[in-house]
């Protein structure tokens, strides 16, 4: 009894049982122009959340190691990230800098507020969603290297 439970909590915590829509909030991006999160979600196509912290180094090497292959992805695929800093007032400054000093060809949103980040009760970073038709399919904490080709797996999944 006690392996079931344990399956099917690691079952739910893997994201492959996971299925929420995205809520309605408001970001901004380094432009400063505000973008919807549920009406960027609503595509056919997949989207990444990937939200990070400039302070979270295994999320800086999540998106350092994505953005190798990331083009390869967008070719294949049509696959989209969008980057999300939950950086807070105090670290909120070390955004642009550390971004500018990256090859990332991710749209950066700011939720320096946590308003989507507690929407969604995400409490570990890194915290990856795969969504598409506006509805997460898959969620992912923490990285190790490597772990983006099983991203790639899971999307390539649910691409067609």
């Amino acid at each position: 009894m006690k392996k079931i439970i344990i399956l099917i909590a690691l079952t739910f915590s893997s994201g492959l049982l996971f299925s929420q829509n995205l809520p309605n909030i408001n970001l901004k991006g380094l432009d400063g122009k505000t973008v919807n999160i549920k009406k960027i979600s609503k595509s056919k196509n997949i989207k990444i959340f990937a939200f990070w912290a400039t302070w979270c180094v295994p999320c800086i090497n999540e998106l350092d190691a994505i953005s190798e292959v990331y083009e390869d992805w967008q070719d294949e695929t049509n696959v989209e990230l969008i980057a999300i800093s939950t950086d807070d007032s105090r670290t909120k400054k070390r955004i642009r800098p550390l971004v500018n000093g990256k090859d990332w060809s991710y749209d950066i949103l700011l939720d320096d507020n946590q308003d989507l980040k507690r929407a969604l009760n995400i409490t570990v970073l890194p915290h990856l969603l795969i969504v598409k038709n506006g509805k997460i399919l898959y969620r992912k904490t923490s990285y190790i290297p490597g772990s983006e080709d099983e991203i790639y797996e899971i999307i390539q999944k649910y691409t067609n």
